[in-house]
Order: C-alpha cells, then sequence, then structure tokens
C-alpha cells in the first residue's frame, strides 16, 4: 500500500488534489492510505513553500497548484 500525504491548509485546491489522488489510484488499480496534513510546521518540514503538496512514501513529489494525473499515475506506479 502506497502512503500519500497531501500537505495544504485544507483549501479548494487541497481537498481537489486529494481526491484526483484517490481517483487515480482506483483506476490504476494502486491501493494508497491518504493522509492530510494540515499543520503549517508539519507542511513546511517537507520543504514546501507553495501548496498543495503531495508525498509518496516519504518522498515529496509535487507542490503547488493542481497536479496534472498524467504526472500522479508517474507517481503512483514509480
Amino acid at each position: 500500500m502506497r502512503e500519500v500525504k497531501v500537505l495544504g491548509p485544507g483549501c479548494k485546491r487541497c481537498v481537489a488534489t486529494a481526491e484526483m489522488v484517490q481517483k487515480e489510484a482506483d483506476k490504476l488499480g494502486i491501493p494508497i492510505e491518504i493522509e492530510k496534513v494540515t499543520d503549517y510546521a508539519a507542511i513546511a518540514g517537507y520543504g514546501i513553500a507553495a501548496t498543495p503538496g503531495v508525498v509518496i512514501d516519504g518522498k515529496v513529489v509535487h507542490a503547488g497548484g493542481l497536479p496534472k494525473p498524467e504526472d500522479l499515475a508517474r507517481w503512483l506506479t514509480s
């Protein structure tokens, strides 16, 4: 199971990013566990300045704006 964290204050883009990650994982048949990280200190700990951020299995793969579905697919399968 892939561990995915969506970093952000809970804004609409953060919610949309979490939904996009879940949709792409379902489409690919990849089981994931999503955690939404809203604590600013925890977000800063990942070294990102813009949200939403996406962390997969401990690695920051995206920061700022909505990710593209094809990028999500690549990150989830690599």
